[in-house]
Formats: structure tokens, sequence, C-alpha cells
């Protein structure tokens, strides 16, 4: 049976690594999105205080969740 998927574009923050991240992320929206499937990073940064330490690791991701069929 042929799937349909729907792609969103997430952002997620953590002091610790790029990779807590992403996990935190996909995390967040899997309190509220049902069938995630894949990720895909775009993006990496991060943030750094005025001593120049880095204090933030930051990814901005697409995931993609199944759209269900109805019938």
């Amino acid at each position: 049976m042929p799937k349909t998927y729907k792609v969103i574009k997430l952002a997620g923050t953590s002091p610790v690594s790029y990779d807590d991240a992403v996990k935190n992320a996909i995390a967040t929206a899997h309190e509220t999105l049902r069938g995630l499937n894949w990720f895909e990073v775009l993006e990496h940064r991060g943030r750094m205080d005025e001593t120049g330490k880095v204090v933030e690791w930051q990814v901005v991701m697409e995931v993609a969740f199944k759209i269900d069929r109805k019938g």
C-alpha cells in the first residue's frame, strides 16, 4: 500500500551536544505527533557566552510522520 508522509521543520537545542539537541527535538515532537518515521539534520550551529565558552548546541532538522488513511 502506498504511503504519504508530512515533513515538518524543527529546531532543537541542548546545553550538552548536537546529539542531545536532536534527541530533545525528537522526544518533544513525539509527545504530540504520531507515526514519526525519519529525520534529517539540515543545520548545526551553537551559541557562546561573552567569554567564548560554548553554552548551547542547536540543530535545525526535518522530521516526517505518516499520514493516516481513512477507510
